[in-house]
């Protein structure tokens, strides 16, 4: 684990801090060790405060737009699949009861080795760090909530805005159609996305607005 560390310029950890991050609490309690928990709830706190920090100087949303975009890169379908990319999923201990690391272990895991290393090497050092591990993936415009249109509207009645899809092109045999719709917003047209059925479109659609609005 300490070599994946260093692949991100992430030297002189704690190991001892760095077992614990990386135990689990049934295997803690098999073993009358300490868990993960406490440094979970501490790298929870350091890394929404470097994301909110990223978005603040870098996106000109207001507070509830920005607090709806940090959550899609914080939440737990998004923290597990950055624990998976590291390769941090086979250093984790789980007790006997327990037949597969979940995303629920794999996030609280990606947060308790980012609180190690925020103890061990300090903030500016784990911001770099993010920057490195999730970062990307919000530059690349990569959004872990799923239903774009969801998030879309929680957007739009932040500022509330008149939201409607619209279906402006329906081509190919009935067995096989592609779909073309439009998001407007206001009377303005801020998306558009095809799909082989409506919803899909739709969502494409969502999600090409949510691009453009973080681009402001």
């Amino acid at each position: 684990m300490l070599e994946l560390l260093e692949k991100y310029d992430i030297y002189n950890i704690d190991s001892q801090k760095l077992d614990i991050a990386l135990t689990h609490s049934s295997y803690a309690n098999e073993h009358n060790v300490e868990s993960y928990e406490r440094l979970e709830f501490l790298g929870d706190a350091v890394l929404e405060t470097i994301i909110s920090d990223y978005f603040y100087n870098n996106y000109n949303y207001d507070e509830g737009q920005m607090s709806k975009l940090r959550a899609s890169y914080v939440c737990e379908q998004a923290l597990s699949f950055y624990s998976k990319k590291m390769g941090i999923i086979p250093f984790i201990k789980i007790g006997n009861g327990i037949n597969q690391i979940n995303d629920t272990i794999a996030a609280d895991v990606f947060e308790s080795v980012l609180a190690v290393v925020y103890l061990s090497c300090g903030f500016n050092k784990t911001k770099e760090y993010i920057y490195k591990v999730v970062i990307p993936y919000i530059e690349d415009e990569k959004i872990f909530f799923g239903d774009y249109k969801s998030l879309l509207q929680e957007l739009v009645q932040t500022e509330k805005k008149s939201l409607e899809y619209k279906l402006i092109d329906e081509k190919g045999p009935a067995h096989d159609k592609t779909f073309t719709i439009e998001v407007i917003v206001d009377g303005l047209i801020f998306g558009k996305g095809t799909g082989k059925s409506k919803k899909e479109a739709e969502q494409n659609a969502a999600l090409e607005a949510i691009k453009k609005q973080a681009k402001k």
